[in-house]
């Protein structure tokens, strides 16, 4: 009986680690717990590392020696392939984003306007962003980093979506230099359901529509908008028009896995930062080191933007927001 057990135990454990490597094997990227689970591979290894100390603690009782060794020998291959995973999407942080015709894009989630107008703009000014994806920051916040970018001599659109116009998680915001030309928000596409996106048309056709958005967070309470707004996000990017979006998405690739087409990442969409390498630096939260958060902030675009560079910026940890900058440079080949 105590065999059967042992056995029947070793099954489900097996099943557990399979659906916490690679859930999209079954379908469960976007469950419960899964969804929380596979967005922290790293932090999951480091348990699976502590588990295997554990049970080898074990090993030395002649009765369960076969089970425990059966389970080390589970979390091992686990902490390896879910490792390789995180790995192969790069670990880079020091690309260069270089100056010239490229696009160069930036998203910060700056969690209410808290590192302020003065700091965002100069962040701006050195990457040199042509597009500035900005997650819960007020329409007052995106007019001031303007009036202090036009003083540097660049002058930006700022265009605003907001649920609630004086709590700044409600509010998402959008820049556009004008070097792109005029552009305009388009308010028939929709939207995610609890926190806001912005979707903005070149007012002339020429250029991509630009999306700075921000799916909800995955929590319990939340999962089937969660679902509904990564549904959203992927429908912009059906192919049916040039797209580049950027924002807070509070999601990895995997929990896109479902909405692939045609080879992309998101719909058609490609995650820039995992085309160049950077697709494994922890954007959030800045408390954890880089090797160890979540990859959740994004900049994709549609086949027609090749990625050159992208970088998490890492030296800005201390500014009051949670997540970290990203910024990519993309080269027009379609």
């Amino acid at each position: 009986m105590l065999a059967i057990l042992g056995w029947l135990l070793a099954l489900v454990i097996a099943a557990c680690l399979a659906v916490a490597a690679w859930p999209q094997a079954f379908g469960l990227e976007q469950a419960p717990i899964v969804a929380q689970v596979v967005s922290m591979r790293t932090g999951v290894v480091g348990i699976a590392l502590v588990l295997i100390v554990v049970f080898l603690c074990f090993a030395g009782w002649r009765r369960v020696r076969p089970f425990v060794l059966g389970v080390v020998a589970m979390l091992l291959a686990f902490a390896l392939v879910s490792t390789g995973i995180h790995v192969s999407r790069g670990l880079s942080t020091d690309q260069r984003i270089a100056d010239g015709e490229d696009l160069v894009v930036l998203t910060w989630n700056t969690l209410g306007d808290e590192p302020g107008a003065e700091r965002i703009a100069r962040v701006i000014d050195e990457t040199g962003a042509d597009a500035v994806m900005l997650p819960e920051t007020t329409q007052q916040l995106g007019v001031a980093v303007a009036e202090l970018l036009r003083e540097r001599g660049k002058r930006y659109w700022v265009h605003t979506t907001d649920y609630s116009p004086s709590y700044g998680a409600l509010n998402t915001t959008l820049l556009v230099s004008t070097e792109l030309g005029e552009y305009r928000r388009d308010l028939e596409v929709g939207g995610t359901r609890t926190l806001p996106t912005v979707v903005a048309r070149p007012v002339d056709g020429d250029g991509p529509v630009l999306v700075s958005t921000h799916p909800v967070a995955p929590v319990p309470q939340q999962m089937r908008n969660w679902r509904a707004d990564l549904a959203f996000v992927a429908s912009l990017c059906d192919g049916s028009a040039s797209v580049v979006m950027a924002g807070d998405f509070n999601s990895t690739i995997d929990h896109w896995w479902g909405t692939r087409s045609e080879g992309g990442d998101l719909g058609v969409c490609r995650d820039a930062a995992s085309a160049v390498g950077a697709g494994a630096v922890g954007t959030w939260p800045t408390w954890a080191p880089p090797w160890l958060g979540a990859n959740i902030d994004h900049v994709v675009a549609t086949p027609d933007w090749t990625p050159i560079a992208a970088r998490v910026l890492t030296g800005l940890d201390d500014l009051g927001t949670d997540h970290r900058p990203v910024v990519v440079q993309l080269r027009r080949t379609g």
